[in-house]
């Protein structure tokens, strides 16, 4: 292999120091950790503590709105669901009116865990928003753009 065949050193670097995706990736990364941290009391994760959320609802959700909501494919999500469900905090369901569809509830002790955790994330969230940046706003409609 000649120097030629080899891809220089200084646009390693411009990636390291320019990528948009790399840096949200390691910022992701990050937060996640925040959150699992912040999180750690109730045993759940940042993960778990979106995916619980989004069935705080008032009719049952199905698979594929919250797949959608939460940009994740449907295998994933029914992976993710399983430890939920084994706790007790979920329901998954089959519709009457469709048997090939699922409906996702929130059990009482699923209700019960969120009321637990909404401080916690709320404290994470707002310790969070005040290192992210003075505009918040801003940066959720440029993350919102991208996705």
């Amino acid at each position: 292999m000649s120097k030629r065949d080899k891809l220089p050193v200084e646009f390693t670097h411009r990636v390291r120091d320019a990528c948009l995706c790399l840096h949200a990736q390691r910022a992701a990364r990050a937060l996640a950790r925040r959150f699992d941290d912040a999180l750690r009391p109730t045993e759940l994760t940042n993960g778990q503590f979106s995916l619980l959320i989004s069935l705080n609802r008032v009719e049952p959700a199905t698979i594929g709105k919250v797949s959608a909501l939460l940009a994740m494919d449907r295998t994933t999500l029914t992976a993710n669901l399983k430890p939920l469900e084994r706790r007790g905090l979920v329901k998954v369901a089959v519709d009457p009116a469709d048997k090939r569809s699922r409906h996702l509830t929130l059990t009482q002790a699923g209700h019960a865990l969120l009321i637990e955790a909404a401080p916690l994330w709320k404290r994470a969230h707002a310790a969070t928003e005040r290192l992210v940046s003075s505009d918040s706003d801003v940066l959720r409609a440029t993350l919102r753009r991208l996705s």
